[in-house]
């Protein structure tokens, strides 16, 4: 069981995607960072195992917020759960969990050396990774090694050239630039072997000058241990809104040689009708100010004005452009997780909320508390039936079904069917005095939505009912009034409302459809009999369910039914 709540709130709204999470105390003090292919399973796993390790327990005990940022996949979670570690070092954080699978980068001081290993529990040496290419691994270490040779241990050894003395202070000179290298910063190493292979050709010494060559193309295309963002990609902020009816969303990237080294995202209640630009203008100077920002390049997703000192980019393609959409990915995982808070926290805000926005989304006069919904069903034209399901307040009231059998349609025609069906739902209810919905949906394009609008007008209601048609194959939104259709995204919330709204009446009538069908061939076979009256044609529908069963059943199973007499009776009737 969750010790509380709040952390249950957080666990059961977290997605289901790669990510990493962190761990916070009630201090705001990050405790752990982790990774996971499943982002909601795995962070779920700590609060409902029974863990053997006093750490792990201790740990859990101390959690008291839970943050996640979501990535593209289990080995982009990897590099950034190690790039946020090395930047924040949680005190929980010992290793990464799969710190055999990949190697890393250790750099010792005594003596002074560099290397690569599986095995990162050395003492007093400082170590950078995983990497995910051992060959580009290799490539860098051999660079390394070459512009500082007094790093590679083994020919000094066996040399002899340098003092221990002579190492470390070279070392400790040299510290700082060696760690910008290996993460990532590689710009001082390109320009220095390309200085030298152009100054080996001029003397003429061309294999050697090609084997530097070999090298500059192998650590142009190789990516600094992240697959994230491209290594060039440095000291950017990246900024992305998803905008609600009611709140807005911003997500915050910041970048540093090629690796998100954080993430944070923000809920910003509307005071006012502010349009995204301001919303996430006030958001940006907030986050700078909070976060103390220096940088002054940023990546949005439209212009805007942030003064002199800061340039913004709006990237249209390549990697820049994956950062942004990562962000936005990101904005738009945390409004879901918020909403889906909500539904535990506030049900009846939840539910003003969603409501509204489908208000928004589909340009209501009026919030559709009540929605009704139609659908046709017939087989070639025959047994044509309609079924009318309501909703209330976005969860269907299964007691205020209806269903329909077609009595003026004959034929195959969809549309009359539809406007008999709306016809006599809406007489019926002006008649009885009880309340019309908000928003009527239709099954359909624009001829049920046209056969549907006929019948309201009819009835002299087009004013107080709204009335919208979903086609199946691309899932338009059809109305009346607009002839260009809206697209919703899929994952919107009026979106899968509409979508059961329509599921649900095609179930409902489609099941009715059948039973009716069924009865009328049971009927049409019956009728031919003699000697079979209502009351048996009634028994033997409900008992074999169709003209098969019937006439595959046996002597004994007739008699069980009816009796002996009127059992070989009926048998006999049958089977003649």
């Amino acid at each position: 069981m969750y010790k509380d709540k709040t952390i249950s709130i957080q666990l059961d709204t977290l997605p289901e995607n790669p990510g990493v999470y962190q761990f916070y105390n009630e201090k705001s003090e990050i405790l752990y960072i982790g990774k996971a292919k499943n982002l909601k399973k795995r962070v779920k796993s700590y609060f409902t195992k029974n863990h053997d390790n006093n750490r792990t327990r201790l740990l859990v005990k101390k959690i008291f917020l839970v943050k996640h940022i979501i990535v593209e996949t289990e080995t982009d979670a990897l590099l950034l759960e190690n790039s946020l570690i090395k930047e924040y070092k949680p005190r929980y954080n010992v290793l990464l969990k799969d710190d055999k699978t990949y190697p890393w980068i250790c750099l010792q001081k005594l003596p002074p050396k560099i290397f690569y290993t599986r095995d990162n529990k050395i003492k007093n040496a400082e170590y950078f990774g995983p990497y995910t290419s051992v060959k580009h691994l290799k490539i860098l270490l051999a660079l390394i090694k070459e512009i500082y040779p007094f790093l590679n241990h083994e020919l000094n050894h066996l040399l002899k050239i340098r003092s221990k003395k002579q190492s470390i202070k070279l070392f400790d000179k040299n510290k700082d630039s060696i760690k910008e290298l290996i993460k990532g910063n590689l710009k001082f190493c390109l320009n220095h072997l390309k200085k030298e292979m152009v100054s080996l050709s001029g003397e003429e010494k061309y294999e050697e000058a090609q084997i530097l060559k070999d090298k500059i193309i192998s650590l142009e295309k190789y990516q600094s241990k992240s697959t994230i963002v491209n290594p060039k990609i440095n000291n950017v902020d990246v900024f992305s809104i998803v905008d609600g009816e009611s709140h807005a969303y911003v997500n915050f990237l910041q970048i540093a040689y090629g690796s998100i080294i954080r993430s944070h995202s923000v809920e910003i209640k509307k005071k006012l009708n502010e349009n995204k630009k301001n919303l996430l203008s006030l958001a940006i100077i907030e986050m700078r100010n909070l976060f103390s920002l220096k940088t002054n390049q940023v990546y949005l997703p439209f212009k805007i004005n942030l003064g002199e000192k800061i340039k913004v980019h709006v990237p249209k393609l390549g990697e820049k452009k994956k950062l942004l959409e990562l962000s936005l990915r990101n904005a738009k995982f945390y409004r879901i997780e918020k909403i889906n808070q909500m539904k535990v926290i506030d049900p009846e805000k939840y539910k003003n909320r969603i409501l509204e926005q489908m208000k928004l989304d589909l340009r209501l006069n009026n919030k559709p508390e009540h929605i009704e919904c139609f659908d046709n069903s017939n087989l070639h034209g025959t047994n044509p039936v309609a079924a009318c399901v309501v909703f209330k307040n976005g969860k269907p009231s299964k007691n205020e079904y209806r269903l329909y059998n077609i009595k003026d349609v004959k034929g195959i025609d969809d549309f009359a069917s539809m406007k008999e069906v709306v016809f006599r739902r809406y007489k019926r209810l002006i008649n009885q005095g009880q309340n019309l919905p908000q928003l009527i949906v239709v099954d359909g394009g624009k001829g049920q939505l046209s056969s549907a609008m006929k019948a309201i007008k009819s009835l002299g209601i087009e004013k107080q009912i709204s009335l919208i048609g979903i086609a199946k194959r691309l899932e338009e939104i059809f109305s009346p009034a607009d002839p260009i259709p809206i697209y919703l995204d899929k994952r919107s919330e009026t979106l899968k409302i509409i979508q059961q709204l329509r599921n649900e009446a095609h179930r409902f009538g489609i099941n009715f459809h059948r039973k009716k069908r069924i009865k009328s061939s049971f009927n049409s076979y019956l009728d031919e009999l003699k000697g079979i009256g209502p009351k048996t044609k009634e028994l033997l529908l409900k008992e074999f369910k169709s003209v098969k069963r019937i006439k595959d059943s046996s002597v004994e199973e007739f008699v069980g039914l009816f009796g002996e007499k009127k059992g070989e009776r009926i048998f006999n009737t049958i089977n003649k």
